[in-house]
């Protein structure tokens, strides 16, 4: 949802030129996360103001705006310089050049702010503001911020930049990523965040003095005593790390050179540097001088009283399209690689043993649990509807799959013995990350299951796994869902390691993970059949899929994927409740796509199959190869290898999102950046 970076460079000469290159560089690894205007702040020629560009539509335009601004002086170095730039998801406004970001104080441009999110109290802020002689330009809540800073600063003219910001945020409610720009203070950048992402890379001539950060506290503030006293809990007393002018504030070892990025995502500083520092929520990061800090008005007994400064593993090759077209094919076609990647260490073929290093600790307690309750949105909700099945096999434990919204919406009862996982992959789903809170302060073991190191899920559950899928640039999730698939898989391996009547059931199961990258390589190569089967659909209005047992939920995320890519009418169907409703909407010009496998629910298929069949449907029929009894029934067929039950919806999906994709082109859709969506929901 929209996307933050800035630039400060201090004592490293930069010309205008490369700092706006920096800018519009980190705006363009951000697209993918859905926005309808972008804009940067910099330094005027003379230093003196702060010029601001902004412009409705893509990145692209910003960049022709701004390189055809005649304006600017473009070659003139700067030694010490900040520049901030924003990409906007609306929310408070439509779309145009006023509502986009930065958004600034004053006509004078005292002080410019970038946000991600949602103010929930701005109106009352807003009217707190109009009545102090404010008047507001646009629509936003995020004009209330830039407002807000200047007012206090007015009636508080000693605060440095830093305590104004801490006022701010002390003032705003709801979900926010905020970077702020004054030139009543050149040189200097405050950022902070709550409930959105934000970091801050760091690039250096010399080698760092630390690998942390110290975290400097609000003065006169006692820690809070930590209530969870559970095995799993953090309730050890930490002590406070002594405070001098020698560790307050981070600067290289041997000179003051350096560079900082702020960014909503390490995909717009990787090219830059790997060294980042993930903030939390509350935390204040101030650049001065050089010199960064971060502070916290308040100290928890869980603080760890230092940011720990990360060395990230990302590649800039893993975030270009590649010889591919788009991020979303790519991404689909790396699938092979993308599974191998999420078993790769914790898979032993040798011995059929798993070990997941990320939850080994907590397996006996998992083992005593009540229940086990797979919570997300989306895409992740379906990975657990897809594993549900077999997690109850193996587990012999009731597994309950929740939509995070609507668990929320219930107040649903949560116990000390429940284990609650948490998916997403983006790590900051604001529904997610909500329903996590409220399972944690009621006693539940958390556990994490993201693809994004450093994420606020990442770094709030008591344990987790990462499904190493590599950085997902499209907006509709495909190897994500494949990986998040295997981990949960995997789970229920190690929760059954220890049952000989179980020892043949995960036998075949790790057979036929061991082969699965060559079965989903054979699946991809139907790419040009479904190419093909794309051009007979695309000028429909709406496709129905049909499926039970372990492929439904293959049908809910082909569904959903037809749906946020090609802007078609598509809803995924139990076949079994075919009888209940559905079966009217069944003619010979409505698609039906049938998911067909010789699995234990085969015969009921077969007879959902026969009724639309006998109602003059036209079904396409996925099955498996060879399956000549089926595709007697069916109008068109994908036929996909066979693979163990549980594992054959990673192999059904597959067409399900190379047909979203091929009708997507086909319909004009931007494929990697569908309309009104984003890649991280950070707002409820």
């Amino acid at each position: 949802m929209g996307g933050i970076f800035a630039y400060l460079n201090y004592l490293t000469p930069k010309s205008r030129k490369e700092i706006l290159e920096f800018l519009v560089g980190g705006l363009k690894r951000l697209e993918y996360r859905g926005y309808d205007s972008a804009g940067v702040a910099l330094d005027s020629a003379d230093g003196k103001d702060i010029s601001i560009i902004k412009k409705q539509g893509k990145v692209k335009a910003l960049e022709e705006e701004i390189f055809c601004n005649t304006n600017i002086d473009f070659d003139s170095k700067i030694h010490s310089h900040v520049g901030i730039a924003h990409t906007r998801w609306a929310t408070h406004g439509i779309p145009s050049e006023v509502n986009s970001h930065p958004q600034r104080s004053d006509s004078d441009h005292a002080f410019v702010v970038v946000h991600n999110g949602i103010v929930t109290n701005y109106k009352e802020v807003k009217t707190l503001l109009q009545q102090r002689g404010y008047s507001f330009e646009s629509e936003t809540d995020t004009e209330v911020i830039a407002k807000l800073i200047h007012h206090l600063w007015v009636q508080h003219p000693a605060y440095s930049f830093r305590e104004l910001v801490e006022q701010v945020v002390q003032q705003l409610e709801g979900a926010f990523a905020l970077c702020f720009k004054s030139k009543y203070f050149p040189g200097e950048c405050v950022a902070t965040r709550r409930g959105s992402p934000l970091l801050v890379g760091i690039k250096t001539k010399t080698r760092l003095a630390t690998d942390h950060v110290p975290i400097l506290y609000g003065k006169d503030e006692s820690p809070r005593v930590s209530k969870d006293h559970r095995p799993h809990g953090r309730n050890t007393e930490l002590p406070v790390i002594p405070r001098s002018e020698s560790t307050s504030e981070f600067q290289p070892l041997e000179d003051k050179e350096v560079e900082y990025f702020f960014a909503s995502d390490a995909s717009a500083v990787i090219e830059h540097t790997n060294r980042v520092i993930f903030l939390e929520d509350d935390d204040v990061a101030a650049v001065k001088e050089g010199a960064l800090s971060i502070h916290r008005l308040r100290r928890c007994m869980d603080d760890p009283h230092a940011r720990e400064i990360t060395t990230l593993k990302m590649e800039i090759q893993q975030i270009m399209k590649g010889n591919y077209q788009y991020f979303m094919q790519k991404e689909i076609f790396e699938q092979p690689e993308s599974v191998v990647n999420t078993m790769r260490g914790r898979l032993n073929f040798q011995d059929n043993s798993v070990t997941l290093g990320g939850i080994k600790d907590y397996i006996p307690e998992i083992k005593r649990c009540r229940r086990l309750m797979l919570i997300g949105c989306g895409t992740s909700y379906h990975s657990a509807i897809a594993t549900r099945q077999l997690l109850e096999e193996l587990t012999e434990l009731p597994v309950m799959v929740e939509l995070a919204s609507d668990f929320l919406d219930r107040n649903t009862p949560v116990f000390r013995d429940d284990v609650c996982f948490f998916i997403s992959q983006s790590g900051e789903t604001a529904d997610t990350l909500m329903a996590l809170r409220y399972c944690k302060g009621r006693g539940a073991l958390i556990v994490g299951i993201t693809n994004t190191v450093g994420s606020s899920i990442c770094r709030e559950s008591h344990c987790g796994v990462h499904i190493n899928a590599g950085p997902e640039i499209g907006v509709a999730s495909t190897k994500a869902y494949t990986s998040q698939f295997i981990s949960l898989v995997m789970f229920a391996l190690v929760m059954s390691e220890d049952r000989i009547s179980l020892g043949n059931r995960r036998q075949q199961i790790i057979e036929g993970l061991k082969n699965l990258d060559n079965l989903i390589r054979k699946v991809l190569q139907l790419d040009s059949k479904v190419k093909e089967l794309a051009k007979s659909l695309f000028q429909h209005k709406s496709l129905l899929i049909m499926g039970r047992g372990y492929n439904f939920a293959t049908c809910m995320e082909g569904a959903l994927k037809v749906k946020e890519l090609t802007y078609m009418h598509s809803e995924g169907i139990m076949a079994g409740e075919l009888k209940h409703g559905p079966l009217a909407l069944v003619d010979d010009s409505m698609p039906v796509i049938m998911i067909v496998m010789r699995d234990p629910v085969y015969i009921k298929c077969m007879n959902a199959l026969q009724q639309v069949t006998a109602r003059d449907g036209k079904p396409i029929v996925i099955c498996e190869e060879g399956d000549n009894e089926t595709k007697m029934f069916a109008d068109k067929v994908l036929e996909v290898p066979k693979t163990v039950d549980c594992l054959q919806g990673i192999l059904t999906v597959i067409p399900m999102q190379l047909l979203s994709f091929h009708i997507a082109v086909l319909r004009g859709c931007n494929v990697d950046c569908p309309r009104n969506l984003a890649k991280s929901v950070t707002v409820e």
